[in-house]
């Protein structure tokens, strides 16, 4: 059997492979500005992933929070536990770019077209 090397830790694999199955998931239910902001939101953080490979343990485990974050999405429990938006993604996203110091990877919210 012949394995292909990205050139990342089987780690970032896995973790490029979490974001691109949410992804999938999400692009059977959501439209408009909420799916380009979630494949936005996939594209930063599997850059991330893959930028973040072979640096500190700290950065890879902010770059895993913010993978988790996105990917695991709790299920509602009335007011207790509401279900996590995309929004509140792109601001846990935003602060990973932010304290990695790659502004250039921030995902900015476009205005919805009408």
């Amino acid at each position: 059997m012949i394995v292909e090397e990205r050139g990342s830790g089987p780690g970032a694999d896995v973790l490029i492979r979490k974001v691109d199955g949410h992804l999938a998931v999400l692009r059977t239910g959501l439209h408009g500005p909420e799916l380009e902001l979630a494949e936005e939101l996939a594209r930063c953080l599997r850059e991330l992933v893959v930028a973040t490979a072979h640096s500190s343990a700290a950065d890879r485990g902010l770059v895993r929070a913010a993978v988790h974050y996105f990917v695991l999405r709790r299920e509602s429990r009335g007011k207790l536990l509401p279900v996590r938006s995309l929004a509140a993604a792109q601001r846990v996203v935003n602060k990973v770019v932010r304290q990695l110091g790659r502004p250039d990877l921030l995902v900015e919210t476009r205005p919805s077209r009408r």
